[in-house]
């Protein structure tokens, strides 16, 4: 057996278990022998306690693999095959002020919808293009797995400005899929969709169950409320039953920020006078797997990691490494070039959507037009995705102020510019490009 390389940027995550938790599940068909996970100084006790339980993890499978922990970033980089990153720039005390901030105009504190989505790709776009330098240097021939939110976001900027092979990925189709196999009580496996839009903006306007249409009985029990779907982190505001029945299709729960918008800012704030906002609440169920990672007597992915968000991560991550890996030709949904998948949107943005996956990358499958009922929506939202990918590349404040106040939830240029001004200020040690 040959070496197949791995490297996880942002190793010290907590998701981490998960991701390797589909590596064990996968290993005779992707046969990893180097996993490095790799953080940066200020992360080095969580990259340390979470390495920990991943070599206890390895041991207890039986695997062939070796499990590196590292700071040095070029070092782990060097004949890489596979680069997953899972980055949070900043750690989640910046997260958390991505949400306080637009909440404090009464904007929507989101980490990637909105004004937050924007800032936490100011602070991420620098660091991956780094990244994508080194790996043209130092294994020029590697695939680039983003899991980094924004993670359309962050893709087309690696799409535009760099060399290296990437898809970007993100579990909310494979979550959705899992809701609808929920409704009918049958096997993920016999779930498929046709997915339209963008990350976090996604919808599935065909659903088939073993090959055959369910998509009107589904849409159906939506608007009953009986095949209801939400993500642990977006709050669990049914959106109204003719709406539903009018949209006559299946939309990812982010979509709420943009129907509900008055309600789930509303909803928000009594949150974060309550409990916190959910970065806060995502702080502390970190600090209590970080107490169980740290028990030397855990050799196995704790059931706690559940709540953290990012369900189906690792089923999603690993099948689409293994479906490159082994030429499988699957379909799986990912976040890739348009190249005229839909004329909606220009070749050059990057779309979420069903593509067939093999040792090339993604082929996405036409899909045409999109839906009058939210083609404006995706539209303008991908407009502010393209002004918030120059701004982080230029460090431009103008063309940083164009890609807030032009998004949906900014409800002025007067709002758009506070929030602006608070975040470059917050934000400081984390921004070169702006200063």
């Amino acid at each position: 057996m040959g070496k197949l390389k791995v490297v996880t940027l942002g190793g010290g995550s907590s998701y981490t278990p998960e991701l390797l938790d589909g590596f064990i599940k996968r290993h005779k068909e992707l046969p990893v022998t180097e996993y490095w996970l790799v953080d940066v100084e200020a992360g080095k006790e969580k990259l340390e306690s979470v390495g920990g339980l991943i070599q206890r993890m390895v041991k207890k499978a039986g695997i062939n693999m070796t499990v590196h922990l590292t700071t040095q970033r070029r070092d782990a980089l060097k004949d890489a095959d596979f680069v997953t990153t899972q980055i949070r720039v900043g750690q989640l005390d910046a997260r958390i002020q991505d949400e306080k901030i637009p909440l404090k105009y009464g904007v929507l504190g989101q980490e990637t919808t909105g004004p937050g989505g924007f800032m936490k790709a100011q602070r991420t776009i620098p660091v991956l293009l780094d990244v994508c330098k080194d790996m043209e240097e130092l294994c020029p021939d590697a695939w680039l797995i983003n899991f980094t939110n924004p993670a359309g976001i962050v893709t087309e900027a690696i799409e535009k400005h760099s060399a290296i092979k990437s898809l970007g990925i993100c579990s909310g189709a494979n979550s959705m899929m899992m809701d609808v196999a929920k409704t009918y009580n049958v096997d993920r496996k016999s779930i498929s969709a046709r997915i339209m839009g963008l990350n976090h903006l996604i919808f599935a306007d065909q659903i088939m169950l073993d090959g055959k249409d369910i998509s009107a009985d589904f849409f159906a029990r939506l608007a009953e409320g009986t095949g209801n779907h939400t993500l642990k982190n977006v709050p669990d505001l049914g959106l109204p039953r003719e709406f539903v029945k009018a949209l006559n299709f299946y939309p990812l729960s982010y979509l709420k920020y943009f129907w509900l918008n008055r309600e789930m800012v509303e909803k928000e704030i009594e949150e974060m006078n309550q409990g916190g906002t959910r970065g806060e609440r995502s702080k502390a169920i970190e600090k209590q797997l970080f107490e169980l990672y740290n028990d030397p007597a855990l050799c196995e992915k704790p059931k706690a990691l559940e709540s953290r968000g990012g369900a189906w991560y690792s089923d999603t991550a690993c099948s689409i490494i293994s479906a490159i890996y082994n030429n499988k030709k699957e379909i799986h949904v990912v976040n890739t070039l348009n190249n005229g998948t839909t004329r909606d949107l220009p070749d050059a943005s990057v779309i979420e959507t069903n593509a067939v996956i093999d040792k090339q990358g993604a082929h996405p499958i036409t899909y045409g037009p999109l839906p009058a009922r939210v083609r404006g929506l995706i539209q303008s939202v991908k407009a502010f995705e393209e002004l918030t990918v120059e701004a982080a590349v230029t460090g431009n404040y103008h063309t940083a102020l164009l890609a807030l106040a032009s998004h949906p939830l900014v409800p002025s240029v007067i709002i758009a510019e506070k929030i602006l001004n608070d975040y470059l200020a917050a934000n400081r040690d984390f921004l070169p490009q702006f200063h």
